[in-house]
């Protein structure tokens, strides 16, 4: 009998505003193989930082969801920390890029990048 590895979700929201982004950062890319990766890692001055990026692998453990064609990737050891937390993307005079709203969050810095 053989193991099959079944692909777990997440409960990370994207945005329509985020998700149309990346479709043109993608495109602009000219790339139809990557998926978007979001981690936490240890560090940062509150303790953790959020990892955001562009992965053309799954591993092993990696939860996913498709956002109409994007998929956002979560491995397995930061879904608990991002369980509901929505990523957009901001575009205006005062910031530009992408943010996350993480509800897990007990104290951030003031750059937004790290959380405790």
């Amino acid at each position: 009998m053989s193991e099959t590895t079944q692909t777990s979700t997440h409960g990370v929201i994207l945005t329509d505003v985020a998700a149309g982004k990346v479709r043109t950062l993608l495109e602009q890319e000219g790339r139809d193989d990557l998926r978007l990766r979001v981690a936490v890692q240890p560090g940062g001055c509150s303790g953790l930082i959020y990892q955001l990026y562009f992965d053309e692998r799954v591993l092993d453990g990696d939860a996913v969801k498709d956002y109409d064609g994007v998929e956002v990737v979560v491995d397995r050891m930061s879904v608990p920390y991002l369980e509901g937390a929505t990523i957009d993307f901001a575009d205006t005079i005062e910031k530009q890029g992408f943010t996350i709203d993480n509800p897990n969050a007990g104290s951030s810095c003031a750059c937004g990048g790290s959380f405790a």
